[in-house]
C-alpha cells in the first residue's frame, strides 16, 4: 500500500518551483499606463525610470493628455505650431514638455506656462506691452536689466503726478479661476530671508465660464 502510494505520487505529480521571482516589467504596458495616468507628472518621470517596460508606458498619450489644459490643441496651433501635419507628429509627453517652459508670444512682451503643480494655465505681460502713464519719459521711468524679471528687464518709477496702466490680452484660456496679478515693488529695495527681493501684489480673482465671467476683489 505504501509502495503503491509512493509510484502513483512520483509518477502523475510534479511540484515546480521558479528560479526566478516574479519582475514589473511582466506587467502589461496598458494596465501600468493605467496608473501612471493617475500620478503627477514628477512621479511619472521617476517610476520611468525603473525599467523599459515602465518607460514605454510612460510614453502614452492618455498619461499626458489629463495632464494639459482641455484646449491644449488650440493653444498649441496658436503658440508654436501653425501646422496641422508638424501638431500630429507631436506626443502628449513633448506637448506637455514644451508648455512646461514659458512661451514667448505676442511680440515677445507675453509669456504663457503650464502650471506643473496645479495643472492650469499662466500667463505674464512685461510693462513693454502695456500703455504705462509717460513709460517713454526718462523724467518719470528708467528702464533697468534685471534677473528679477521674468522677460529681464524692469521699469522704475522715479516720479509722477499719477499713474494709469492699460493692457490688452486675448488669449484662449480654458474655462476656471484665475486670478489677476500687477507686480510692484514699493519703496527701497529689501530682501526676504530667502535673499530674494520683497515684491508686493495687488490681485484680483475672477471665475471664467463659457461664455461668461463674473469678477470680484481678492
Amino acid at each position: 500500500m505504501g509502495a503503491s502510494f509512493s509510484g502513483l505520487e512520483s509518477k502523475n505529480c510534479s511540484v515546480i518551483f521558479p528560479n526566478s521571482k516574479p519582475d514589473l516589467g511582466e506587467l502589461p504596458e496598458s494596465c501600468i499606463a493605467l496608473i501612471l495616468s493617475h500620478l503627477d507628472p514628477s512621479q511619472i518621470c521617476k517610476i520611468a525610470a525603473v525599467n523599459k517596460t515602465f518607460f514605454r508606458a510612460s510614453l502614452c498619450d492618455f498619461v499626458w493628455e489629463s495632464k494639459l489644459p482641455e484646449n491644449h490643441q488650440i493653444l498649441v496651433k496658436r503658440l508654436f505650431i501653425s501646422d496641422e501635419c508638424e501638431k500630429c507628429k507631436l506626443s502628449k509627453k513633448q506637448i506637455y514638455a514644451r508648455f512646461s517652459h514659458p512661451i514667448r508670444f505676442a511680440g515677445d512682451h507675453t509669456k504663457v506656462w503650464l502650471d506643473n503643480s496645479r495643472g492650469g494655465i499662466c500667463v505674464a505681460i512685461s510693462w513693454k506691452g502695456m500703455k504705462i502713464t509717460g513709460i517713454d519719459d526718462r523724467r518719470y521711468w528708467t528702464h533697468i536689466s534685471s534677473d528679477e524679471s521674468r522677460f529681464n528687464t524692469i521699469a522704475y518709477l522715479q516720479q509722477i503726478w499719477w499713474l494709469e496702466i492699460d493692457g490688452k490680452l486675448e488669449f484662449e484660456f480654458p474655462v476656471g479661476k484665475y486670478s489677476l496679478f500687477f507686480r510692484l515693488q514699493l519703496g527701497s529695495t529689501s530682501k526676504g530671508p530667502n535673499g530674494r527681493r520683497m515684491i508686493l501684489f495687488l490681485g484680483r480673482t475672477w471665475e471664467m465660464a463659457a461664455p461668461s465671467c463674473r469678477g470680484f476683489c481678492s
